[in-house]
């Protein structure tokens, strides 16, 4: 099939709005002679520390963030063992950070040097259709990967330290981390809060509440969530502010539940109101799925998903936040006759339940999380475990990704050493 270039007269408003988004530099200028401490992939389960040029402000919304806090989510486990599409050797690693502008480009309004804030991994240029509808996470201009389009039909947007498929953009797992249209892309946060209360304004506790707001979790729900890593901890979290009635997690390392064992209801008659999906793509445990996978007939197992659909009420509500890469088999989207009993006998078309999920827009939601965390309404800090230095990124990968130690969540703190300079001829 020819497929030839539309006549302007033909292109829709959405395509004409594309050609005159706001360009952006994926990957920005540094300086050679100035060395700082980042976090590299250097292949399926290898990250290693090591001395690379400092960022430098390349188009006119930039900022030069000083890290100060930098996690490793759940979502990098992903990356670090191979199973999404477009990784590659050198890249730096992470999402969640926080930290200090060092510097900002001649377009930066809101925020300046000396400024305290918080990144968020989704990266917006906030005058897209979609930004402008508070979908930062599906811009429309950060993000020109083509096999993402070719993968999933449209781009989502860019994101910090996760692989060319979603622009190739250095992450924040660094000294230093160059943050596009930084007034958009940037949160300003109090001088006096630890870094633990605020750092997962970035990621995860944005996720944990968008969780519930696609479950449109409220008074008198009884909600479960599968998977009880930090995103499922804080999705309880959110939803018992929110007036949940029952909260029942479900996880099968026993030393993740303890966090949020107390005042959680262990069972419900007639199945839960909302079900919320936060373990990810690569747990599949059925021999099929196991096989599958190996054989390249599917990206990700249905095995949890069709658990949520079976378990959540007729004409109740299922969210997903656990990250995916593909496309599965054998999902329970309506009966199938003869085989019932395996298929859990009863499915999502036929019980009438609602399914949402997307990466979060975090700019639609942190403005209020922030209140929530000063008023002490929230506490994400408590899903933090394990505090290295950067320099043993390497070592608290295998440690969080084999649950070593009772590992929930690892945030890296950046030492800072004098920058090293060197001489270039």
């Amino acid at each position: 099939m020819t497929v030839t270039e539309k006549k302007p007269e033909e292109k829709t408003a959405g395509e004409q709005e594309r050609e005159t988004l706001p360009g952006v530099t994926i990957h920005g200028l540094h300086d050679a002679k100035r060395l700082m401490k980042a976090a590299e992939y250097r292949g399926k389960q290898s990250i290693k520390v090591i001395d690379r040029p400092m960022p430098l402000v390349t188009d006119a919304e930039d900022a030069i963030l000083k890290v100060s806090s930098t996690c490793i989510c759940g979502s990098d486990l992903h990356l670090y063992l191979g199973t999404i599409p477009g990784m590659k050797p050198g890249q730096v690693m992470g999402h969640e950070f926080m930290g200090t502008v060092v510097e900002v480009g001649v377009g930066v309004k809101d925020v300046k040097a000396g400024d305290r804030v918080v990144a968020c991994f989704d990266i917006g240029c906030g005058r897209c259709f979609l930004c402008k509808q508070g979908a930062f996470s599906c811009c429309e201009a950060t993000n020109p990967n083509v096999q993402m389009k070719e993968l999933y039909g449209h781009q989502i947007s860019g994101m910090f330290g996760y692989s060319q498929i979603t622009g190739g953009y250095d992450g924040g797992q660094a000294e230093y981390v160059r943050v596009p249209f930084a007034d958009v892309n940037l949160l300003k946060v109090p001088p006096d809060m630890p870094d633990e209360k605020i750092v997962f304004l970035s990621d995860i506790l944005p996720t944990a509440w968008n969780a519930c707001e696609m479950g449109d979790v409220s008074q008198g729900d009884v909600v479960a969530i599968w998977g009880c890593g930090p995103v499922g901890i804080l999705t309880a979290q959110c939803a018992m502010f929110r007036g949940a009635a029952r909260v029942i997690v479900i996880d099968e390392h026993a030393y993740r539940l303890v966090s949020v064992k107390e005042g959680l209801a262990k069972m419900t008659v007639h199945g839960p109101d909302v079900g919320i999906e936060a373990v990810g793509q690569h747990y599949a445990h059925s021999l099929t799925h196991k096989i599958e996978m190996k054989l390249h007939l599917e990206t990700d197992p249905s095995e949890v998903l069709n658990e949520i659909i079976y378990c959540t009420r007729k004409a109740g509500r299922i969210s997903i936040v656990g990250v995916y890469a593909g496309f599965t088999k054998n999902f329970n989207i309506g009966e199938w006759p003869g085989y019932g009993w395996l298929m859990f006998a009863c499915a999502f078309m036929e019980k009438g339940q609602q399914m949402r999920g997307s990466q979060t827009p975090v700019q639609k939601f942190w403005h209020h999380l922030l209140e929530l965390v000063q008023s002490g309404k929230l506490d994400p800090s408590v899903v933090v475990t394990h505090r290295p230095p950067l320099e043993e990124a390497g070592h608290a990968y295998k440690v969080f990704n084999e649950k070593l130690e009772n590992c929930i969540k690892v945030v890296l703190k950046p030492t800072h050493a004098p920058l090293i300079v060197r001489q270039v001829i």
